[in-house]
């Protein structure tokens, strides 16, 4: 009987480990060998330099997938507005709340056909002012985000 309780607890064992074996091999080998992407993640690709000018500023594209694109702006133009149509990465429509930018990097999005809008950040933060009023300060970043 003590033969068999030994035999018994050993295979129960066994049978325990190989299922954490198991459960750890399955959980740690996904096939990729990219870390796995959150809701939050975003990829960055490579700063390119547009425009020429005396003053300079970064600026970041956020697509809807997350997507970050960075550029480093020169100009001689007073508003980030300015700037950005001058190079030609951003587009759209005079209104009587100033520019209302629909097309940013070739990318349109449109409130009144799809439901999401660029959104303006100054240092990541909401921005106060309109793209086309908001004056260029050395320093700061800017960026448009889709939401």
């Amino acid at each position: 009987m003590q033969m068999k309780k030994r035999q018994y607890f050993l295979s129960l064992l066994l049978c325990m480990m190989l299922i954490a074996a198991t459960a750890l091999f399955t959980t740690g080998c996904n096939g990729t060998d990219t870390p796995p992407s959150g809701a939050n993640s975003t990829q960055q690709t490579n700063v390119s330099q547009l425009g020429e000018g005396s003053m300079k500023f970064d600026f970041t594209v956020v697509d809807k997938e997350g997507t970050e694109t960075t550029f480093e702006i020169h100009t001689d133009k007073e508003t980030v507005g300015e700037a950005l149509l001058e190079v030609g990465l951003i587009a759209g429509e005079d209104s009587q709340y100033g520019l209302y930018v629909k097309t940013v990097n070739g990318i349109t999005a449109d409130y009144d056909k799809d439901g999401v809008y660029w959104a303006f950040y100054i240092n990541d933060e909401y921005a106060l002012t309109g793209v086309d009023s908001t004056k260029i300060t050395e320093g700061e970043h800017y960026s448009f985000k889709v939401e």
